[in-house]
């Protein structure tokens, strides 16, 4: 297992910096929503996404071999 993201230090990070931690780390989305009227629940959305860069995922696959 991956050790805890550290604080970060008082720099300023661009997007490409943000995305390339993410990337290397791995996000998993998980929501849901409900629409209703009056009550009556119509429809339901639920949203499960894991956002990761395949050499992560490769990574992973050889460390649980």
């Amino acid at each position: 297992m991956t050790e805890p993201l550290a604080a970060l230090p008082d720099e300023e990070l661009t997007v490409l910096d943000l995305a390339d931690r993410l990337l290397n780390r791995g996000v998993v989305l998980a929501g849901e929503a409900t629409i209703s009227v009056a009550g009556v629940d119509l429809i339901y959305l639920g949203l499960n996404v894991i956002l990761t860069a395949v050499e992560t995922i490769a990574q992973h696959e050889r460390r649980t071999r």
